[in-house]
């Protein structure tokens, strides 16, 4: 079993539930939610959201509600003035591109304001069962320190994690990566000691050598 296979097994073993933790019912609430969790945490979006999908749940009602009353339900998010503009743009073009319906495809989901790789690939596989690895800054922080990639562009980051897992888990390798970022391969103080990746953890091997 190569490293990198070896890697996914064990994340399997670690975090055999991993999932989106975004909450939403339709394509169209994790397309908001995804746009509005840029620069945020999900739990900080889930709270936005609870009073906002009360509302807006559709791309009529979100249009309807307008860009000003929009600013005042996703105010402590980051952002929230270029994301109120975004989503109004973004609901208004679904009505008149897409009858309404979240498209299925990358072309079509980039072309909508406010919408990146990421965003399409995060409602693609989990909305349209795409396989997709969405690269957020948990996953790319890990991409690097597990040795998936070296690339500083993260389009490049989402190419050499495709070439180096399997097709049929890149959509649940998204999600354990993040469970991992979150929870024990922090930004700043990961768990090192408590984590079972470290024997091929490039970080943890820099930092065995710092101290040697």
């Amino acid at each position: 079993m190569n490293k990198y296979k070896a890697i996914i097994e064990i994340l399997k073993e670690m975090y055999p539930d991993a999932t989106c933790e975004l909450n939403h019912n339709t394509p169209y609430e994790l397309l908001v939610a995804t746009i509005l969790s840029a620069q945020s945490t999900d739990k900080r979006v889930n709270i936005v959201t609870k009073d906002l999908f009360k509302v807006a749940d559709t791309p009529e009602k979100m249009v309807n509600l307008g860009e000003e009353k929009l600013k005042e339900y996703i105010r402590t998010i980051g952002f929230f003035n270029t994301k109120s503009k975004n989503l109004i743009s973004m609901s208004r073009d679904l009505i008149q591109k897409y009858n309404s319906k979240v498209p299925k495809t990358m072309e079509e989901l980039t072309s909508l304001a406010g919408v990146g790789r990421k965003t399409a690939n995060v409602v693609m596989s989990n909305c349209f069962k795409v396989p997709a690895i969405a690269v957020d800054t948990h996953v790319f922080r890990l991409a690097h320190r597990l040795g998936f990639s070296k690339e500083e562009d993260v389009y490049k980051v989402e190419l050499d994690l495709q070439k180096k897992i399997a097709k049929k888990d890149w959509t649940l390798a998204h999600h354990m990566l993040i469970f991992h970022g979150r929870y024990t391969c922090k930004a700043k103080n990961p768990l090192c000691e408590k984590c079972n990746l470290k024997e091929y953890c490039l970080y943890y091997k820099d930092i065995l050598k710092k101290k040697s």
